[in-house]
């Protein structure tokens, strides 16, 4: 299971890594692939995120997600 999550704020690669770090500590995310290119990030999950822990892991980062999608 997979979700696209389009981030806004990330300038660069040390944001990539925050970001990254926010994500796959969050319990169910198997592996988390960011990309400062396209501002997205995708997740693989070992069982259902909800996004409003999504949200929440990316806020506490420092950034703002603008959507999120299945993929």
């Amino acid at each position: 299971m997979k979700k696209v999550i389009h981030v806004v704020g990330m300038g660069c690669m040390n944001c990539v890594k925050h970001v990254k770090e926010a994500l796959e500590g969050l319990d169910g995310v198997a592996s988390a692939e960011v990309s400062l290119d396209t501002n997205t990030a995708v997740i693989t999950m070992s069982n259902d995120v909800a996004d409003t822990a999504i949200i929440a892991a990316i806020d506490e980062a420092g950034y703002e997600v603008s959507k999120i999608e299945a993929a």
